[in-house]
């Protein structure tokens, strides 16, 4: 099991980012039809050693990668990843961390009793178990990789005062000081930044909760 900040150091500087158990880069298209055609010829250029790792997304103007195996990021999406890399850049593209392409969205919902409720959203949501290990710790995915995660936080006794439910954004590790800064800037409150970088807890003007989170601090 590779650690995150191996992960990180590996992929990085090949514009990929480690983000909530998986490893994300974009690339910027004229067109519809060329992300497609890029999306083509990275699959091409794989063949079956993306199959099981590599999701694509393709957007009218850009082509969003994501690798991870079930048991997470193993030494073998990282190789992956690079050669997902040297073939765009034989095409002239370049992998980018991106801007909020790169990122990952959680709804988290505190719960008293964790096994109680869990069955309730899996079976409202349709979700799945998130397969192998990732920073959810028993979450529930979306199986078509569309929606965002749940995942469930302990809670040890009732607060009614606080919201039960709220959002994380799982960002690049270098991108979070300049979204919690824009989301200062908008009005925005800081709560916590004790288990930084890990997350810090924001709210808005009615104390709305959500987490900026990142990978570090969590070897």
């Amino acid at each position: 099991m590779m650690l995150r900040q191996e992960i990180s150091d590996a992929v990085s500087p090949l514009g990929w980012r480690l983000v909530l158990g998986a490893v994300y880069a974009e690339v910027l298209t004229s067109g519809l039809a060329a992300a497609a055609a890029l999306a083509a010829a990275v699959v091409e250029e794989t063949g079956s050693a993306s199959q099981g790792h590599l999701t694509i997304d393709i957007r009218a103007d850009r082509v969003l990668l994501r690798v991870r195996s079930a048991e997470g990021v193993t030494a073998h999406d990282i190789a992956l990843a690079r050669r997902i890399s040297e073939c765009l850049a034989a095409r002239g593209e370049t992998t980018t961390p991106g801007g909020v392409s790169v990122q990952a969205l959680e709804i988290a919902i505190d719960a008293l009793d964790i096994p109680a409720v869990r069955p309730f959203w899996r079976a409202v949501t349709g979700y799945v178990d998130e397969a192998g290990p990732s920073d959810l710790s028993g979450g529930l995915v979306d199986p078509t990789g569309r929606g965002p995660a749940l995942w469930f936080q302990q809670m040890d006794v009732p607060r009614p005062q606080r919201n039960r439910i709220h959002l994380d954004v799982d960002v690049p590790h270098d991108e979070a000081p300049a979204r919690i800064a824009a989301a200062l800037a908008a009005g925005g409150v800081l709560l916590s930044d004790g288990a930084a970088p890990a997350f810090w807890v924001l709210a808005d003007a009615e104390g709305n909760e959500v987490c900026v989170c990142t990978w570090q601090g969590r070897d």
